[in-house]
């Protein structure tokens, strides 16, 4: 008789933490719409931004949870390995987009890019042992629709630029985000906290990427403005060291199925702080597409498996 009610109340708190992780992906998502608008409202190289913020993000997270000795358990065996991996694949992955965006359409670059859900869907089955319910594919479907849809103004509105490297670098940029997504997965179930995994990729992050920041800033005879700057410290305090431990957090509890869906969030959020920070108005397509985009998380979070496989639950 005592068995149920522990039973129901495991079950209670197991569907709590999954909902909460829903809720702190959405959130972090929504936090990260803002990059490339204070990105555009700025003139430094993005390079520049990029290890300003990474910097600025792992100081601030080193310093707040300097107590809790965040990086304490990275020599479990493997771990540091990973870790490891982990950020050079993200770097990795920064690089190929930039070099997408340069040498394709943007909106293609970031069609290509936004292709890592389709990877995660794919691939975590073999990796995790579990599978990738029906609904996934459907809400991919959809929400895919609504990224084109939220792209098409911009790619029937100009001259399409392609171009076999750029093509070539968008697509591996999305299968990197996609073994990123997994990798950080991994570190999570092998109980490796948020901060230690946020801080280990802003380390190798602004390692790998500051030749490429200073020979654009420095080598270019480039200075960084007060602007420069404060917008780099925002984006490393608000949209990185706050978003990526929230994401991490999340990540932790839920699918990697369902929170690379709910990625598509971004986009959606990115044209709202266009029009609070650039004055630059949504359009009907954009609209219609964000619209698609919610209708994908919500059959997700409502109709997806409430249930993860026991390796994949955090302890």
């Amino acid at each position: 008789m005592s068995g149920a009610p522990l039973a129901e109340r495991a079950r209670a708190a197991r569907g709590t933490a999954l909902l909460r992780g829903y809720v702190i992906v959405s959130i972090s998502y929504l936090i990260m719409g803002a990059i490339g608008a204070l990105v555009d409202y700025t003139t430094a190289p993005e390079s520049a931004l990029l290890v300003l913020r990474f910097v600025t993000a792992g100081l601030v997270l080193g310093v707040v949870f300097a107590r809790r000795r965040p990086l304490s358990g990275v020599r479990r065996p493997g771990i540091p390995v990973r870790l490891l991996i982990m950020g050079l694949v993200d770097s990795a992955t920064l690089l190929l987009f930039f070099v997408a965006l340069r040498d394709t359409s943007v909106s293609i670059g970031m069609f290509l890019e936004f292709m890592a859900p389709v990877w995660v869907a794919v691939a975590a089955p073999r990796i995790f042992k579990g599978r990738t319910e029906p609904i996934v594919y459907v809400a991919l479907g959809i929400a895919l629709v609504g990224l084109a849809t939220i792209l098409w103004p911009t790619i029937s509105g100009q001259t399409v630029k392609v171009s076999a490297l750029g093509l070539a670098a968008g697509t591996v940029s999305g299968v990197g985000y996609a073994a990123f997504m997994m990798i950080v997965k991994d570190l999570t179930n092998r109980g490796v906290g948020a901060v230690t995994i946020v801080i280990s990729e802003m380390s190798v992050n602004s390692v790998v990427l500051l030749p490429l920041a200073l020979w654009q800033t420095v080598g270019a005879g480039v200075h960084l403005t007060t602007r420069d700057l404060v917008v780099g410290i925002v984006l490393g305090v608000v949209c990185t060291a706050l978003a990526y431990t929230l994401w991490t957090e999340g990540v932790s509890r839920i699918r990697v199925q369902h929170s690379s869906i709910l990625g598509y969030l971004e986009p959606v959020s990115a044209p709202f702080y266009a029009l609070l920070l650039l004055g630059e108005w949504p359009g009907p397509w954009t609209l219609m597409g964000g619209a698609l985009i919610i209708v994908a998380g919500v059959l997700v979070v409502t109709l997806g498996e409430r249930d993860q496989p026991e390796e994949l639950i955090p302890t």
